[in-house]
């Protein structure tokens, strides 16, 4: 459910009928001096003169048509073109009364006097000017005064208000993160029984910094405390303080403490802090650093909290190294809750919150999808589940099937089929070969994962896909279980090489060689596997340490820079050897799973396990040529 906003926005038509009032009113004052100015200018005519005009002998008149003061003469030569005059003198009832005399031959017509209507049309229209002008400046004006508002308002905080929702979230609405919600608990006991904690001098705390990954639901976990203690929550992102004006930062910080502390007790919720709460002295924009001055009012609005305000500030991060020492102190962000990637069963509590009000078919594993998930994030397993029934809709089914939810897996952990891809005879012979080298490989060695599905369909930018799911979640792995999965990785390469020979290997391997690359660079440099000379030791530098990585001396020696290429040379090569001692020992599995795949396109994991039945490990792939 959208969360309502508390301060609702003016309504969007209202720009609409602002246009439409000043496009009628322009057009009344064209109209008015339209008709103000397009009166007759008739000439002035005596009665004497017109009587002299009727009787004389060269006259041509036959006709008069009088209006009030207005008289229009006809001529036998031209009576489509009347000449009209306006008469100087009173006219009275009739010319005869004021000694005209008129021809017999001359037909005279009185028509209704219009003159008193057009003299009030002229006095509206001339009154119609001054008061659109009028209309108009007060209008500009009142846009003037808005814009002034605006300018005031400019370091006001952009928070958003919530807490009025019909349907709050709790910690029943979250599925996983068991021990972060323990520890946020005690959060809303101080929110909801303020008074147990002061009648023992206990201190509420001010700040509780989540920290994890992106997708694990630190925002929706800041909500759910709200929802628990029943209390406004103030949600505004780090990068909405900063802006190009030095000052503004610093302003809506006081703002928004000074509205929290008016909603007292409430929450105040800091999304990705790390915007604002970089680590200051670190040479990059200098000490008038508008970023650097949000940070400072920050922290001084924090020590400004007085006793009894019962106000807490949640913060979300996913990246806690980079944040200034200063936010992290007693008494500031003092508490740190951990927000983990699920687990298997929570990863299952989640996807049957998501399927809960989807139409399903009987035959979706949600088990078998939460196995298949290691590693996922709550945002991922949302992201699955909206793609299964989107597949579902396209297929026109009021049901969302297994065979949706396997598709909408695939789609998201791997990328989309590119099925349209045409590949020759010997491009599909090589794929083939490759993705086989690759599992024959991880399938032999005995610390590799289990083979999930092996396709040559093309996905993403590759051109087919060898899959590996562990059987369980991996928090920690063995030195062994990395030398497996490098040399998994050179399964592809080296089975190229072995069937085509050295000089026929392909850019199929570019991906494998990179990520083969990093993580034998890894074991050296930050877990301490390398040979004996640089066993436990570690040369790993923080990524927010720019100034050690721009400006620093290294934190080793030009002489360990030359062992770590070394030995990640020799984890590579040792990787290899292994790899084509497991593919030439086997190749008649290899022959089958190719020709499976060039039938197929995609093999799944019990039909490999049965391809590979007869497959071994050989001696020399079991031996490890770096010495401890």
């Amino acid at each position: 459910m959208k969360p309502k906003r508390a301060n609702r926005p003016a309504k969007p038509n209202n720009r609409a009928r602002r246009l439409i009032f000043i496009v009628l009113l322009a057009a009344l004052t064209v109209a008015g001096l339209t008709a103000a100015f397009s009166g007759d200018d008739l000439e002035e005519i005596s009665l004497s003169e017109l009587n002299t005009q009727l009787n004389d002998e060269a006259s041509e008149i036959d006709k008069l048509e009088i209006s009030g003061a207005r008289i229009e003469v006809f001529n036998e030569a031209d009576e489509e073109e009347p000449v009209a005059y306006a008469i100087r003198d009173d006219i009275g009832v009739s010319f005869e009364d004021q000694g005209v005399n008129i021809p017999d031959d001359v037909e005279v017509n009185y028509k209704e006097d219009t003159s008193g209507s057009a003299l009030w049309l002229g006095i509206i229209t001339s009154l119609i000017l001054p008061i659109g002008i009028i209309i108009v400046l007060v209008m500009m004006f009142r846009a003037a005064q808005g814009q002034g508002s605006q300018a005031l308002s400019f370091g006001r905080s952009k928070a958003r208000l919530y807490g009025n929702e019909k349907k709050n979230v709790t910690f029943k609405d979250i599925a996983g993160n068991e021990h972060a919600k323990e520890d946020l608990e005690e959060v809303v006991d101080f929110l909801k029984h303020p008074g147990k904690f002061k009648d023992l001098g206990a201190k509420i705390p001010k700040g509780v910094l989540l920290v994890g990954p992106p997708g694990t639901g630190k925002t929706m976990i800041a909500r759910a405390v709200a929802g628990e203690a029943k209390v406004p929550f103030y949600s505004i992102s780090g990068s909405e303080f900063v802006e190009m004006f030095v000052g503004v930062g610093a302003s809506r910080v006081r703002d928004l403490f000074t509205k929290a502390k008016k909603n007292s007790p409430c929450i105040i919720f800091v999304d990705e802090i790390d915007a604002v709460g970089r680590r200051r002295g670190s040479g990059m924009g200098g000490g008038h650093d508008e970023r650097e001055q949000t940070l400072n009012q920050i922290l001084v609005e924090m020590d400004g909290f007085e006793q009894g305000e019962n106000i807490i500030i949640l913060a979300a991060t996913n990246r806690a190294d980079v944040l200034d020492p200063a936010l992290l102190r007693p008494g500031r962000f003092d508490r740190r809750v951990n927000i983990t990637l699920p687990s298997r069963k929570d990863r299952e509590a989640i996807l049957d919150i998501y399927f809960k009000d989807k139409p399903l078919s009987g035959d979706i594993d949600v088990d078998a999808l939460a196995a298949k998930t290691a590693g996922s994030s709550g945002a991922d397993l949302s992201n699955i589940v909206n793609e299964a029934a989107i597949r579902a809709a396209r297929r026109n089914s009021k049901k969302i099937e297994n065979k949706d939810v396997v598709e909408a897996f695939e789609k998201v952990a791997i990328g989309p089929a590119r099925k349209n891809s045409i590949m020759s005879e010997h491009e599909k012979e090589l794929t083939a070969y490759h993705e086989a080298g690759h599992a024959i490989v991880g399938h032999v060695l005995p610390h590799s994962d289990e083979v999930h599905k092996v396709t040559i369909v093309s996905r993403a930018h590759t051109g087919g896909v060898t899959w590996f799911l562990p059987p369980d979640d991996k928090v920690h792995y063995s030195i062994m279980e990395f030398k497996d999965i490098l040399a998994r990785m050179m399964g592809g390469r080296v089975a190229e090489k072995v069937v085509y020979g050295p000089e026929a290997v392909t850019t199929g391997a570019g991906s494998d060689l990179q990520k083969a690359t990093e993580l034998a660079r890894d074991m050296i440099m930050n877990q301490g596997m390398g040979s004996s000379q640089l066993r436990d030791r570690v040369f790993h530098v923080e990524n927010s340490e720019i100034l050690d990585r721009m400006m620093a001396d290294k934190l080793y020696s030009d002489r360990t820079a030359e062992l770590i290429d070394q030995e990640v040379a020799n984890l590579i090569k040792e990787a290899a050897d292994r790899a084509e001692a497991v593919i030439k020992a086997n190749m008649g599995c290899i022959e089958k799973l190719k020709d499976a795949l060039i039938e197929k396109e995609t093999v799944e994991a019990e039909e490999v396990l049965e391809i590979f039945k007869d497959s071994r490990l050989p001696r020399e792939a079991q031996q490890l040529n770096l010495k401890s």
